[in-house]
């Protein structure tokens, strides 16, 4: 029998949630203002992942305009029945919706907004007998204090596309004065209701509760041994932290496993963001057991119907010939056809030298990919002349207050190489070097845990760029670093990028 190694989606994939159909499985992540919005990843064995495109691809599936890097698209939820896929999720700000697809690479519908309910992270159960259920999180009307909320339900009219009938609240937490339950499920198992649900905030305190009922609409008892999965009780140093935000999918087999959201810090520092883990689920007394005999995720999971290890850390080198961009890459609020191209240069990736930037709420040029790795070299080809007052090259960004670019700048003096810190207050030239001769320019970042350095080709142009200030615990919010190709300007001129490599370095311990 085959291992996977955890995490089995390495990078920001946070929030995962999962279903079956038929023998295959597939999985979804929160995007937040990222640009297509929610991957969706399919396998045949839980350990071998390929994304097959993105649910949220045109802006009236996305109206994330203006939005902050971590605002958007928060907690999809993926279910199947009756040969229709469902994908349902909150932009925080907007509302919930939903949209369906029978062929889960796409295309999917247009939304179906649900104005009557308020809260976030929504989740769809269909019954045995066809109805669909909608759970979700919402503040507790006259809560005392932050993080005060409670899970509710009611029925969801598919046909009519609007919630009906009472609701019933469900929960107000496992336990007493618990903050942030949050992301609710439901399952149906030999005759009872489960509900999972996370509960801690999504951080250091993240946890699993589970409770059940023999009815829908409760009452529901939780289990005695809540949390069924949290790492905070094994300190602040093991190496997985933040466990939690969990859902469950049965193989057809009988086998149950858990898809959960985990962060692996580095000395206190979390650069990629919260991860997919993977778990085994076993059942002791009709309650869910995670990891039985261990209690926490383990490094690899061993699966039956895996038949050798993903290749996980295998280099990915992009070469612009085709006529769209593979599903990986992203960009922000949207990438619009003025901005990026295909087709206006054969073989290669031409952006506009937009006057959006990476550090406004815009639509900046840009085009990335997630950093999966803590040791990583991430390299772009680009044409080495650039219109005067434009800047392009390669980012590593977290979000508009907090990335470092290397840039060729075109300015009045002739054109140079620049490392630039961009943070809150100010932009920061790390180092400056004159552009090299010739028609196209290599630029490279080297990731080394913390630390990077910056190339130009073979050669060095600073070393030690500390990248501690792109961590989650220093910049705020809920993604986890991407890198790629940028570029800005007065809105005329374009650079033209022949190639990106994102390459693991997997033989550097970090």
């Amino acid at each position: 029998m085959a291992s996977v190694k955890n995490p089995i989606l390495p990078g920001f994939h946070p929030d995962s949630s999962i279903c079956r159909a038929g023998d295959r499985y597939y999985l979804v992540n929160s995007t937040f203002s990222f640009f297509p919005g929610v991957p969706i990843y399919e396998s045949r064995d839980l350990g071998s992942w390929r994304q097959i495109g993105n649910v949220l691809t045109r802006d009236s599936q996305l109206p994330v305009a203006g939005a902050g890097v971590s605002d958007g698209v928060y907690a999809p939820t993926l279910r199947f029945h009756d040969g229709v896929f469902y994908m349902i999720t909150t932009i925080i700000h907007k509302g919930n919706f939903y949209v369906t697809a029978t062929d889960p690479a796409g295309p999917w519908s247009e939304p179906v907004w649900l104005d009557e309910a308020l809260g976030i992270d929504p989740s769809l159960f269909f019954d045995d007998d066809g109805s669909c259920w909608y759970v979700g999180q919402r503040e507790r009307e006259g809560g005392s204090y932050n993080g005060d909320c409670e899970i509710w339900l009611r029925r969801l009219d598919l046909e009519g596309r609007c919630l009906t009938g009472p609701e019933f609240i469900l929960s107000r937490g496992f336990q007493r004065g618990a903050i942030w339950p949050e992301g609710p499920h439901i399952y149906k198992k030999d005759g009872w209701y489960y509900l999972l649900h996370a509960e801690g905030g999504t951080a250091f305190h993240h946890s699993v509760m589970v409770a059940r009922s023999r009815r829908i609409e409760g009452p529901y008892e939780y289990n005695r041994c809540n949390p069924i999965l949290t790492h905070r009780h094994l300190g602040a140093e093991y190496p997985v932290t933040s466990v939690g935000h969990g859902d469950l999918v049965e193989d057809g087999q009988g086998n149950w496993y858990m898809v959960m959201l985990a962060c692996r810090p580095d000395h206190g520092c979390t650069l990629l963001g919260r991860e997919t883990f993977l778990a085994k689920v076993t059942w002791e007394e009709e309650w869910p057991v995670v990891n039985a005999g261990l209690g926490r995720l383990e490094e690899e999971v061993e699966l039956p119907t895996l038949t050798s290890a993903p290749e996980t850390d295998r280099p990915m080198h992009y070469r612009f010939d085709a006529e769209v961009l593979p599903p990986e890459f992203l960009s922000l609020r949207n990438h619009r056809e003025e901005h990026l191209s295909l087709r206006a240069r054969p073989g290669f990736l031409r952006l506009s030298l937009s006057t959006d930037t990476l550090r406004g709420p815009g639509e900046p040029s840009c085009a990335l990919v997630r950093v999966r790795h803590k040791a990583a070299d991430i390299c772009c080809e680009l044409e080495s002349t650039i219109p005067a007052g434009g800047c392009a090259g390669l980012v590593l960004f977290q979000n508009e207050e907090n990335h470092v670019k290397i840039g060729c700048l075109a300015g009045s003096d002739g054109a140079t190489i620049q490392v630039v810190r961009v943070s809150r207050d100010r932009n920061e030239v790390i180092c400056s070097a004159p552009l090299p001769e010739g028609d196209r320019v290599s630029l490279r970042f080297s990731i080394r845990g913390l630390w990077a350095s910056a190339w130009v080709g073979e050669t060095p142009l600073c070393w030690d760029i500390d990248l501690r200030p792109l961590s989650t615990e220093l910049a705020g919010g809920f993604v986890g670093c991407t890198a790629g190709m940028f570029a800005e300007g007065d809105g005329t001129g374009w650079a033209d990028f022949r190639s990106l490599a994102y390459v693991p370095v997997a033989q550097v311990s970090v």
